[in-house]
């Protein structure tokens, strides 16, 4: 399907929706994981639409995708800006009142950001969120690199994204800086006061069970665990299923606006 695109902040951002079978539902919101882009959700949107009766959003960020190429390096503040400046226009710009932000990994952490600002969210789908930065992550992200160096892994995100190179080391070289290791969000958590689905791999290679341990201890309103066995860090690849059931299931239990 042949995106859309929409200026936000002075860039070009690739996006398409999904139309609802419930108008009354609110917007699924798809915000991708660090290497992540709109075609890279693969049918999980559609399917997750279907399943909860939900229209959605599903857009690459700047420097993914099919959106503008990452002209200069990231920020270490770089998920703040995206939940601070460019989600806000973009939904307003699209007309979206009723999100629902559905977020993995660095997608997962901008949506605590948002939500935590006391933007407008109807609730928050968390998939193998970061609220602090662990060992083993930036652990990971240094064999990714070395992965990426090493193997066709640059050819692999060509199929996804326009400028490979720019889009991994956009998002390799921000959590390999040093300065990174105090990133910290958790401060955020006690003023989203909307109903949480947080949902972890016990086998997610990029972060543990003690990221979403600290949500349900801290965030100002109920959360639901969800914590999958036999799953990596790609909850909605690895166990699409047990996702689906849980995401039609958490939308189900929301009280209507």
């Amino acid at each position: 399907m042949e995106p859309s695109f929409v200026t936000v902040q002075g860039r070009r951002l690739e996006y398409r929706r999904i139309g609802s079978s419930h108008p009354a539902r609110p917007t699924l919101v798809f915000l991708h994981e660090g290497l992540g882009s709109a075609a890279m959700w693969r049918d999980f949107p559609d399917r997750a639409a279907r399943a909860t009766g939900c229209g959605a959003l599903v857009y690459s960020r700047y420097g993914y995708g099919r959106s503008d190429r990452l002209e200069r390096a990231h920020r270490v503040d770089y998920m703040h800006r995206e939940a601070l400046d460019v989600l806000p226009e973009l939904l307003d710009k699209l007309g979206i009142d009723d999100p629902l932000p559905v977020g993995h990994s660095d997608g997962a952490s901008i949506a605590i950001i948002y939500a935590g600002a006391r933007n407008r969210a109807q609730g928050l789908v968390l998939l193998a969120p970061h609220v602090f930065v662990e060992d083993i992550s930036v652990e990971s992200i240094a064999r990714a690199r070395v992965t990426f160096e090493t193997t066709d892994l640059r050819g692999k995100l060509a199929r996804y994204h326009d400028d490979p190179a720019k889009t991994f080391y956009g998002w390799n070289d921000v959590w390999l800086h040093p300065d990174f290791r105090a990133w910290n969000i958790e401060g955020f958590l006690p003023d989203i006061r909307v109903p949480i689905l947080a949902i972890q791999g016990e086998a997610d290679e990029y972060g543990t069970m003690r990221q979403i341990d600290a949500i349900a201890a801290q965030a100002g309103g109920p959360v639901q665990l969800l914590k999958l066995p036999d799953c990596g860090h790609s909850a909605h690849r690895d166990q699409p299923e047990a996702t689906l059931a849980a995401v039609a299931a958490f939308v189900a239990s929301l009280p209507r606006q």
